[in-house]
């Protein structure tokens, strides 16, 4: 009696489909690290901020919002100079605010600088890129307009922090707002972030960008295609002044000249400072930012 062979217990796959296993296989780790970082990226940034510095001469405020309590310092101003308030970018706090304070408060003008949403020291849980961070926007501009009942209130926001309220619905419009390296869409600001980590592997961004925001309706309930600062320009009617570094490469000087655009209805100056990126244009060009920035908003806010 012969020995009858033994059956293999599987077949090896034909070498498409090794292809295809290892294409599923790489699309779930592709999908796993794309869900880790988005999920990164929204974590609230915390940080203790402490006391004001005493040259600031401001006191400590918490104002209620529908995401917490939003944390600053405010300091008053000299009557008919107007205030201001001061808006950050995305993972960092008031202080990052702080050397405009005394140029605004050596001009007589009022000056409140918060942490937003989830930022700092105010409450919050999550990153939303724009629109909870719009909502402590909104009660914090209110804050302060109730502080200064006679004076015209300016608004500076830099980055998420002007992104954040042109998307905020607000009580009452400031009297003049200037807007620095804000992006046009969520769409844009994501997909020149991924392009510029990537480097040269930047074409890859065609992939990666779907794929961080596809989560935003799941992680945060926020539509992507609904986050575009640019289109609330067009409503503006106080004077805007739009600026930007020429070597921004998360807000190119393309978009920034965009949103300068956009505002059809309003009086509106567009800055362009060279050399500059992403970054603090205060710090980088000081002589020029206040000419510019500081000049534009005594003019405007200031009695008669």
């Amino acid at each position: 009696m012969r020995d009858t062979p033994l059956t293999p217990s599987f077949f090896p796959l034909h070498p498409l489909g090794w292809v295809l296993a290892s294409l599923a296989v790489l699309l779930l780790v592709v999908l796993a690290l794309a869900w880790m970082l988005a999920g990164w990226l929204a974590k609230p940034y915390r940080q203790q901020i402490g006391a004001a510095p005493a040259a600031l001469g401001a006191v400590d405020v918490e104002i209620a919002s529908a995401p917490g309590v939003v944390r600053g310092w405010y300091a008053p101003g000299k009557p008919g100079e107007g205030a201001v308030l001061l808006l950050h970018g995305v993972r960092a706090d008031r202080r990052a605010m702080l050397p405009r304070a005394p140029a605004l408060q050596a001009r007589g003008q009022a000056v409140l600088l918060i942490d937003l949403p989830a930022h700092g020291e105010s409450d919050g849980d999550m990153l939303s890129f724009g629109p909870r961070e719009g909502l402590g926007i909104a009660q914090a501009l209110a804050w302060l307009q109730a502080q200064q009942p006679t004076e015209k209130v300016g608004v500076v926001g830099v980055s998420l922090g002007g992104a954040s309220l042109l998307i905020a619905e607000l009580q009452q419009a400031p009297d003049a707002v200037v807007l620095e390296g804000v992006f046009p869409t969520m769409r844009a600001a994501v997909d020149n972030r991924v392009r510029a980590a990537l480097g040269p592997l930047a074409p890859l961004a065609r992939i990666a960008t779907p794929l961080l925001l596809w989560q935003m309706p799941l992680r945060l309930g926020v539509d992507p295609q609904r986050l575009r600062p640019i289109d609330r320009l067009s409503s503006l009617r106080m004077p805007v002044l739009v600026a930007g570094g020429m070597e921004d490469r998360y807000t190119t000087e393309a978009e920034t000249r965009q949103m300068a655009e956009a505002a059809t209805d309003a009086p509106h100056q567009l800055w362009l400072v060279p050399g500059a990126a992403h970054e603090d244009l205060y710090q980088i060009a000081p002589q020029a930012y206040e000419a510019q920035v500081l000049a534009f908003l005594r003019e405007q806010l200031q009695a008669n």
